[in-house]
């Protein structure tokens, strides 16, 4: 279970899986998982896309970027900088990793309800979501 705004992690995830869904070759499949790890969650979205080059993997988060050939239709590339944004007002963290064998993970990290946040403390109270 997390201590998180359901809407925010709703949005982040929807975009995750859809940004991973967009880059996999047809037919391929996407995989979520989740992990309790300690004081945290992690939630990893993978795909079998063609990844990200290690230098291109913070850029990729920024506000309007696409990278490399991009499907055609493939929206204006904000859709990891809302992830990211989302996950950091929720007190936890967006990265990326390659995968195994080829494609890209995105790894969400959240603390577990009941820990302490370490950082951005929320000013009202949080809804639980599981």
């Amino acid at each position: 279970m997390v201590a998180v705004d359901p809407g925010l992690l709703e949005r982040a995830m929807a975009n995750l899986v859809e940004n991973a869904v967009k880059y996999s070759p047809p037919g391929a499949p996407v995989l979520v998982a989740g992990s309790a790890l300690a004081d945290r969650v992690e939630v990893r979205v993978v795909d079998r896309g063609p990844g990200v080059p290690d230098e291109a993997k913070g850029r990729i988060f920024e506000p309007f970027q696409r990278h490399g050939d991009a499907p055609r239709g493939a929206g204006v590339g904000l859709g990891l900088a809302v992830a990211r944004g989302f996950a950091e007002a929720m007190g936890g963290t967006l990265d990326a990793e390659d995968t195994p064998r080829g494609g890209l993970t995105m790894v969400l990290t959240l603390r577990a309800a009941g820990t302490t946040p370490e950082q951005n403390p929320a000013t009202e109270p949080e809804r639980q979501a599981s």
